[in-house]
């Protein structure tokens, strides 16, 4: 009992540093799936945003999404999502961090991931194969990530 105590004021501890001086994925406020309030407190930065959509293993958003301003150095854009030119023209920045973090919420039969979520999520896996983890999992990107991703869709104007 005790070694279960000492673990779980562990993994609090080590989840709140994650999160230090951000909002945490459960506390995430949306209205109309916009997200009005920065998830990290820090502003973003449209250069390791522009790296991060590009990047097939962090955001990975040109696996769905095509970005004409990254077509010289990143190839195969995806056709699945809308084109992110002129993102900056058609979201707000609150619409556009509400988007990335979990584009259900705005647009409940997106097949976008839910970049900043976890929990809620369908896993029968342990089930079939006996490999779904059982432990919490992390979100994909993390809040200052999602402020420098939001931060570069920003820019992409018409």
């Amino acid at each position: 009992m005790r070694n279960f105590v000492i673990t779980v004021a562990i993994t609090g501890a080590l989840a709140s540093s994650v999160f230090a001086g951000g909002v945490l994925p459960s506390d995430v406020i949306y209205e109309d799936g916009a997200v009005s309030v920065s998830l990290s407190g820090v502003a973003g930065d449209a250069a390791n945003g522009r790296k991060i959509v590009g990047d097939k293993k962090q955001g990975n958003c040109v696996a769905c999404h095509s970005v004409t301003e990254l077509k010289e150095t990143v190839p195969f854009h995806g056709e699945i999502g809308p084109m992110l030119d002129g993102a900056g023209d058609r979201w707000s920045e609150g619409e556009l961090r509400g988007i990335v973090a979990n584009a259900k919420i705005m647009f409940d039969e997106s097949i976008m991931p839910s970049f900043y979520k976890t929990s809620g999520y369908i896993r029968p896996g342990k089930a079939y194969t006996g490999k779904a983890a059982d432990e919490t999992l992390t979100t994909l990107l993390t809040a200052q990530q999602i402020e420098d991703v939001v931060a570069y869709l920003t820019t992409l104007k018409e």
